[in-house]
């Protein structure tokens, strides 16, 4: 088998060249990758940091870093909650919202143009088929994870 008929190869080349594409977006707004999916990811009326983590797909070690710079360069505010004291809840500055806006757009730009070159069905498929590899990728790691134990 050639290595570019393998849905490993497939994934990462899309995945790649997205990436490249969305890096220069942060880019020309002076921001990283992870600070925009921190922008998209957290909601206007705020969420708890702990959430924000499992939301990315990111380890706590690396959010609380970008936390950290977004808090320092005015894009987020933590405050403890009200209801829980247990609970910081990370909310948007306008300043951040304004970026939500425009990282946002482009996001749904970008889609509208692929949507312009498959059909319905073709999307169908392909998060069915996506979410196939990201389930038995989830499983291949719960089985060496159980195997190690």
């Amino acid at each position: 088998m050639n290595i570019e008929e393998t849905l490993d190869y497939q994934v990462r080349a899309t995945l790649f060249s997205m990436m490249r594409m969305y890096n220069l977006l942060a880019q020309e707004n002076k921001i990283t990758q992870g600070v925009g999916y921190v922008l998209i990811v957290v909601p206007k009326e705020g969420m708890p940091a702990t959430k924000v983590a499992p939301a990315l797909g990111m380890g706590s070690s690396s959010l609380s870093r970008l936390l950290k710079g977004m808090e320092k360069s005015g894009m987020i505010i933590k405050k403890v909650s009200d209801k829980d004291k247990r609970v910081t809840n990370i909310y948007l500055t306008q300043k951040a919202l304004k970026l939500r806006k425009t990282i946002k757009d482009t996001v749904i730009k970008f889609n509208k143009n692929i949507m312009t070159k498959i059909t319905k069905e073709e999307l169908v498929t392909y998060n069915k088929v996506s979410e196939i590899i990201r389930s038995t990728a989830e499983e291949e790691i719960e089985n060496k994870h159980i195997n190690k134990l």
